[in-house]
């Protein structure tokens, strides 16, 4: 993990794209602005964890669900 220190004011720049800029500190909180380009994604941390144990169960597949698949599929024809 890099660590930097950045005053209020002061930005770091991630390639050509992407710049953070630190807009206050009041005790323990920080408040940083985003820069980046529209197609890009953001997400908190809490959201993004989220999102990949979703997708992931989502890939999970069991025998049964094939087997369930199977039966529903012939059973249209």
């Amino acid at each position: 993990m890099l660590i930097l220190t950045r005053r209020p004011g002061e930005s770091i720049y991630l390639g050509d794209d992407i710049k953070i800029t630190v807009l206050s500190v009041q005790g323990k909180q920080i408040k940083v602005g985003l820069d980046v380009p529209g197609d890009l994604p953001v997400y908190r941390e809490e959201l993004y964890l989220r999102v990949q144990e979703q997708n992931k169960m989502a890939l999970d597949l069991s025998d049964q669900d094939l087997l369930a698949a199977t039966e529903l599929w012939q059973k249209d024809k």
